[in-house]
């Protein structure tokens, strides 16, 4: 009887244990503020309430960033449709992958990354850090910065439309989040975006 109790617990255990990796609901692509509105709004934010991010609305701001609008063509434009450019997302003491065609998140690494990502007085308090990586191998670096802005607009412009903030940051700490995020020598990061609620 005893053996039979403590295989329920641990069967228990198992399926109330969180998955490492994390299966995100569709965007919601429909909705938000009128275009000259959001536009009005879009502006570099710093200053951030520490709250947690709904998962519905991490998705959603996944999608609008850099994901498929079409079956094989994304929310932002990339030269010759290389579509070199992957997101990084970094919550609280993980980071994750994007998968976009699959809406999931891949734990990549667990720790702190407050010294890799840089000035925690805006990075900390962020409910999330998006860290945006190209890919050298398939474009040159011409087209990795120009089609890394496009997805740094959209991250501007989705934040302005949902009531959240953010900046553009190009002052990480190379070495270190390259280490982090276990980056291959072809892999570069181009940005990293704070996102949060705002004060």
């Amino acid at each position: 009887m005893k053996q039979m109790l403590l295989l329920v617990a641990l069967l228990g255990l198992a399926i109330t244990a969180p998955a490492q990796d994390i299966k995100l609901d569709p965007p919601t692509r429909s909705g938000g503020k009128p275009l000259m509105e959001t536009l009005n709004e879009r502006r570099s934010e710093r200053a951030f309430v520490q709250k947690e991010m709904p998962l519905q609305t991490l998705s959603d701001l996944l999608w609008a960033a850099n994901g498929f609008n079409r079956p094989d063509k994304r929310t932002a434009p990339t030269a010759v449709n290389k579509q070199e450019l992957e997101l990084y997302v970094i919550i609280g003491a993980k980071a994750y992958h994007h998968d976009a065609r699959a809406n999931t998140l891949h734990l990549v690494a667990e720790g702190d990354f407050t010294t890799a990502i840089g000035q925690p007085n805006i990075t900390e308090k962020a409910a999330v850090n998006i860290v945006i990586v190209g890919d050298g191998a398939k474009t040159t670096p011409k087209y990795l910065y120009l089609d890394a802005g496009y997805i740094s607009q959209n991250i501007y412009l989705y934040a302005a439309s949902a009531g959240l903030g953010t900046v553009a940051r190009a002052s990480y700490r190379g070495p270190e989040l390259y280490k982090a995020l276990k980056l291959t020598e072809k892999q570069e990061v181009i940005l990293v975006h704070p996102v949060g609620f705002l004060k």
